[in-house]
């Protein structure tokens, strides 16, 4: 095989793993709509009312809440490449640090007014503090977070995302409250086994 030849070889195959990984995301469906088998499929199964708890007389949780409209809960969903979730603040309350590993998440403020930042995969942070009417944008994969520093106001904000599934990673509940070993967490925060113990506490709770 000749040098150029095996050049353009090369070109052909980066240019297909570029496309591979520009397409990832959810799957094309080869129908209009996925309904689950034995499903009655009228406009019914197209309508999702779990947000009607937003409206009055609504009254705000006592901690940070989010309704989510995922396939999970909204299973017309599936197949269709986007979900939403409405995220109630009460507070001083926040949405710790998380990621979504499956989409984009396109913030939109209801009410009120939040913090919002991410991190890129250099560890640069973004900030920005949004008010009513006010959208965000936290790319796909980097980890986020979004809090309501006002002590006497709450915020309400509506995310969309490009997944039927996006995925939610929390960064705390992932490291301290699940089997990870103590030892290992110790190093990786470079501090000693007690204090990962007194860390995971405020988790079992």
């Amino acid at each position: 095989m000749t040098s150029t030849t095996s050049k353009v070889l090369t070109l052909i195959i980066s240019a297909f793993t570029i496309m591979q990984i520009t397409l990832a995301g959810d799957p094309d469906i080869l129908t209009d709509f996925i309904a689950p088998v034995g499903a009655t499929v009228d406009g019914t199964f197209f309508t999702f009312t779990g947000f009607r708890a937003l409206l009055p007389p609504n009254t705000f949780p006592s901690t940070f809440k989010a309704l989510k409209a995922t396939k999970a809960e909204f299973p017309a969903l599936d197949g269709q490449s986007v979900s939403y979730a409405a995220l109630e603040f009460p507070a001083k309350s926040i949405n710790p640090p998380h990621t979504h590993p499956r989409s984009a998440e396109l913030l939109f403020v209801a009410s009120g007014s939040l913090q919002v930042g991410f991190v890129d995969t250099t560890n640069k942070l973004f900030t920005q503090t949004l008010q009513t009417g006010d959208i965000f944008v936290f790319p796909k994969g980097l980890v986020h977070f979004q809090f309501n520093s006002d002590a006497q106001k709450p915020a309400l904000a509506l995310s969309a995302f490009g997944s039927a599934n996006a995925g939610t990673v929390s960064i705390p509940s992932t490291l301290f409250n699940t089997t990870i070993d103590d030892n290992v967490l110790a190093l990786a925060f470079k501090t000693d086994v007690g204090t990962i113990q007194t860390l995971k506490k405020g988790f079992t709770s």
